[in-house]
């Protein structure tokens, strides 16, 4: 009778320890399994260049969709001064965190620097080949070129972006500095970059883009 209880007291503590440890395993799992990634790989915009973090827009992105009740984790894929050939070096690094959602926000320097058009369309083109070849969904976003660059540079530009996203079937935002761009009230003292309120309005106004994007990831590729 002792030796019996003795064996009993021993075994149901480590018996429910186990049992209990397994319940939390895989209730986590579960809840990690849900959870949607989104690389948001871009410049100086993305990576919230004179924010603090929590007003970039990978952060004001996240708590937008957390509060929509969409279980994500945005990864801030953001470099200042990048170009489209910078994005493009960087993107097997990114593509590491296995991303759900791509969202691709470059070009903004390409045109502030004059490059050559057909050089982003080329690099813009492999981002996108190469992410949907992880089984990503792709979300491109349009940039605008300076009217002082010259009209048959600015027609050339502009073209870009909804022509790839035509090409390769991805989701299309076509401005992401819409309703920002050109406002000195949601723009930094350069004129360049948005404030923090400014991030909040191209949350809201790309928002419903992202959320489309997501009931399709796992569907392209």
């Amino acid at each position: 009778m002792i030796k019996l209880f003795n064996g009993l007291s021993a075994f149901r503590p480590v018996q429910f320890t186990a049992s209990l440890f397994l319940i939390l395993f895989l209730t986590a799992n579960g809840s990690l399994a849900n959870e949607k990634v989104i690389l948001a790989l871009g410049d100086s915009l993305t990576a919230g260049f004179g924010l603090a973090e929590e007003e970039s827009f990978p952060a004001q992105l996240e708590k937008a969709l957390v509060g929509k009740g969409q279980k994500v984790r945005v990864i801030n894929g953001g470099l200042s001064g990048d170009t489209t050939t910078g994005g493009l070096s960087r993107l097997d690094w990114l593509l590491s965190e296995n991303p759900d959602l791509i969202i691709i926000e470059l070009g903004a320097n390409d045109g502030l620097r004059a490059l050559s058009p057909d050089l982003t369309r080329q690099n813009l083109d492999q981002l996108i080949l190469r992410s949907k070849a992880t089984g990503a969904t792709v979300l491109l976003t349009g940039m605008k070129a300076l009217p002082n660059l010259g009209r048959d540079y600015v027609q050339q530009f502009d073209a870009i972006f909804p022509a790839l996203a035509e090409k390769h079937g991805v989701h299309f935002y076509p401005f992401f500095l819409d309703g920002v761009a050109a406002d000195p009230t949601l723009n930094q003292q350069d004129g360049i970059h948005p404030t923090g309120e400014g991030i909040a309005i191209i949350v809201d106004r790309i928002l419903p883009f992202v959320e489309e994007a997501l009931t399709d990831t796992g569907a392209e590729g």
